[in-house]
């Protein structure tokens, strides 16, 4: 039997019923904060694919080596991270305050449950701020604007975009976004992201199970598409690679080259 939808402290309605792309990732993630239709999707998908889990989680490894890089190496203080999905291990505020306590994080997404959760579980340490933005990948300016109450634009910020531009389909669309966000920020910025790719047939099946039920669709990039979104930066070594083999530490290194590709790019 369907249940009634759950209207969140924000007064946003939550439709258990329908499949939605940040539950069903907290689930293959281990995470509770997901409904039974949710859970449904996401058996189906590793029913064909049994190692996505593993995937998933080998992806978030990947987002916790780049903030470390970012706000060690880089010296960045400064994180936008759109699409974040509900807080599980090793959120991007987490990791770059392990770094940097005095680190600064904005949050951004649009789905209601990760709204509800983000305020309740995104907390910061006391020398550094955390905050959150309930808008869409779509709208860089209100998101920048919004942004720009925690964040100085007038320094560098790393731009956290992963697993989230899989959901735009056009190449031409998905770097407009990118570009529009990169316009407001200072020089030495980074854009840091991961996202499916089309080179695992496997991959390619699940995603299309996805998409019959899930909300938003998904569309799976070659790593030459992916490469095409950095154009005009500077991409950090090794460039455009699986996920496994970005700047890996022992586990990552003994894992295999999975068909989810991420990259790291600076502004000049």
């Amino acid at each position: 039997m369907a249940q009634e939808p759950v209207v969140d402290q924000g007064g946003h309605a939550l439709d258990m019923n329908v499949p939605q792309t940040a539950r069903i990732w907290n689930y293959l993630l281990g995470g509770k904060d997901n409904f039974a239709a949710d859970r449904a999707v996401g058996d189906q998908i590793i029913a064909n694919l049994p190692h996505l889990a593993e995937y998933a989680r080998m992806s978030r490894k990947y987002l916790a080596r780049a903030v470390r890089y970012l706000a060690g190496d880089a010296g960045i203080t400064q994180f936008l991270d759109v699409g974040t999905g509900l807080p599980t291990a090793d959120n991007t505020h987490e990791v770059a305050q392990l770094v940097n306590p005095r680190a600064r994080i904005v949050y951004v997404d649009n789905d209601p449950l990760v709204l509800t959760h983000a305020r309740a579980l995104l907390t910061s340490s006391p020398e550094g701020v955390t905050n959150y933005v309930d808008a869409d990948l779509r709208d860089p300016d209100k998101i920048l604007a919004a942004a720009s109450e925690t964040l100085d634009f007038d320094k560098p910020v790393a731009l956290m975009m992963m697993g989230i531009l899989g959901h735009i389909e056009s190449d031409d669309e998905a770097k407009s976004i990118i570009d529009r966000f990169l316009s407001k920020l200072a020089p030495g910025s980074y854009l840091a992201m991961y996202d499916g790719s089309d080179t695992n047939a496997d991959v390619v099946e699940a995603t299309r199970i996805w998409n019959v039920s899930a909300n938003p669709k998904y569309h799976l990039r070659s790593p030459e598409r992916i490469a095409g979104l950095f154009q005009d930066l500077e991409l950090v070594e090794p460039g455009v690679v699986p996920v496994t083999r970005w700047k890996p530490d022992a586990e990552a290194a003994a894992a295999p080259a999975i068909a989810q590709y991420c990259a790291v790019g600076r502004k000049p």
